[in-house]
């Protein structure tokens, strides 16, 4: 039995040899062909836009085409499907949230895809944050805001983008830890929410700064409060929620590189390192200081810790406030 063993033994090591030989020319190539670039909302939002800068540095560094394909829907659950069944070669990734890692999965039943066994994380590109805003003639301070939802329970209202939206959960976690009773109202997308806030018929919204900050800036909107751990440096006078009376308050956002389970390490560590160095070149960073947001990266294990962590803040989170989401 020794020799056969042997010679099995042998046989095997020499398949694994030749696999990884094989393998290693692959990923020293890649990419030799277009990339598509997965944007899971329609074009002309803010992720789609900062895909397209993104894209753009991708296709400068590795000398291929990086072609951004728009499959909106389900709250990012399309885009991330079509991911999570495409090949493991590198050739189709996508520009994944929160949303689509952490707040689906919490929210939505029969989700098309299972976050944590479909994905392989690459990297996280940008760290971004929330503006708590009113209407332009609303209260003028956090402390009036919550004020104000104490003495009307029940009767303030909170739009946000969809169910299960940062705008939504942001919304609940600032109900809980302010003691208020404030009604949640969903639209299909951020940019209906954001014309009934303007114009007085909701009172209040969690919304990404990349898209409301025009209308901040020109008086449409007020903004109160930013949800994220420091202020930003696109809004520099607007206090975090936490400094505005809200101690402990935290709900950043953020955005990163996914690709389908089972990316070879190699081609894993080459996207990677092209990630990390594209979110720092001039023109991404340019594009940053506009919107207020920050450049993130790291390793694929920073990423993936970041969303077990926000998993369980938010299961936490739902499950304290009582909020039906799905």
């Amino acid at each position: 039995m020794q020799p056969l063993v042997r010679f099995i033994g042998a046989g095997i090591l020499a398949v694994l040899v030749a696999a990884h030989a094989q393998a290693q020319p692959q990923a020293d190539a890649f990419p030799n062909r277009p990339v598509k670039l997965i944007v899971p909302f329609p074009p002309g939002g803010p992720t789609d836009l900062m895909a397209r800068v993104f894209g753009q540095k991708l296709s400068e560094r590795w000398g291929q085409p990086v072609v951004i394909e728009n499959r909106a829907g389900g709250n990012s659950a399309i885009g991330a499907q079509q991911t999570a069944k495409s090949l493991p070669d590198g050739y189709t990734l996508l520009v994944a949230m929160d949303t689509t890692l952490v707040m689906n999965p919490i929210t939505t039943k029969n989700l098309p895809y299972d976050a944590l066994k479909d994905f392989a994380p690459i990297s996280l590109t940008a760290q971004n944050t929330s503006l708590l805003i009113v209407p332009a003639d609303g209260p003028q301070s956090v402390q009036e805001l919550i004020a104000k939802a104490k003495a009307n329970p029940g009767k303030l209202t909170n739009a946000s983008s969809a169910n299960g939206s940062p705008g939504h959960v942001g919304g609940e976690l600032f109900k809980y830890m302010t003691g208020t009773q404030i009604q949640h109202v969903p639209y299909r997308g951020g940019s209906a929410a954001t014309t009934d806030l303007i114009a007085g018929h909701v009172d209040l919204m969690f919304e990404s700064l990349n898209s409301i900050a025009p209308m901040s800036k020109s008086g449409e909107v007020r903004a109160l409060g930013v949800s994220g751990d420091k202020r930003s440096s696109a809004f520099p006078d607007v206090p975090t929620i936490a400094e505005a009376g809200v101690p402990g308050y935290s709900a950043p956002t953020w955005t990163g590189l996914i690709g389908p389970a089972g990316l070879p390490p190699a081609i894993l560590e080459k996207l990677n390192g092209a990630v990390n160095r594209a979110i720092r070149s001039p023109g991404f960073l340019e594009r940053f200081s506009k919107i207020g947001d920050e450049p993130a990266g790291g390793t694929p294990k920073d990423f993936a810790d970041v969303i077990a962590k926000d998993t369980a803040k938010w299961k936490d989170v739902v499950a304290r406030s009582g909020a039906k989401l799905d």
